[in-house]
């Protein structure tokens, strides 16, 4: 494990060759999984479970009540929420739940609103507004978000016929 000496990282629950760069903060109750890249500028709160081969790149702050299952890509500034009214000085009894599936992509600037789920190796464009459940292999990007096609589980991008940029069609 790697830890710059400039990030404030409380949790003994970090597994074996992740690397923590500056100024991130990493609160006691925080789990984190083996060989993830946790960039500078990372704010992980405590009830948030981080699996394995995860990269969070840049700027991004994950709140309490998320979950990001192992070979995830969360990109620059993704924003996760977990409070669907939030009031100053007014906490509720417990947060909304955000899982992030097995090998997803969320691209960068993106907004994950509290309560859904992004389906194992689904993949969501930069700047996208998430505001419902994803499925499993399916393409999403816009504000508000729109399907755009499907993906293979190794990153081959499919359109709406599940066909490749050739034609080829695959089965998911």
């Amino acid at each position: 494990m790697k830890i710059h000496p400039l990030s404030d990282v409380q949790s003994k629950t970090i597994g074996e060759n992740t690397s923590v760069w500056q100024y991130c903060v990493i609160l006691p109750k925080a789990r984190i999984g083996c060989n993830c890249n946790i960039c500078a500028h990372v704010f992980i709160e405590n009830d948030v479970i981080i699996g394995s081969n995860v990269t969070i790149k840049s700027g991004v702050q994950i709140w309490d009540g998320a979950t990001i299952e192992d070979d995830v890509f969360i990109g620059p500034n993704v924003t996760f929420t977990n409070d669907l009214v939030p009031r100053s000085k007014q906490y509720p009894n417990s947060f909304a739940k955000t899982i992030i599936r097995k090998g997803a992509s969320i691209g960068a600037n993106s907004t994950l609103v509290a309560g859904h789920t992004v389906g194992e190796y689904a993949f969501i464009g930069a700047g996208s507004v998430v505001t419902k459940d994803i499925p499993a292999n399916t393409v999403w990007y816009g504000s508000p978000i729109r399907q755009h096609g499907y993906i293979t589980n190794e990153g081959v991008l499919l359109d709406m016929d599940k066909k490749d940029k050739n034609g080829n069609r695959y089965e998911l």
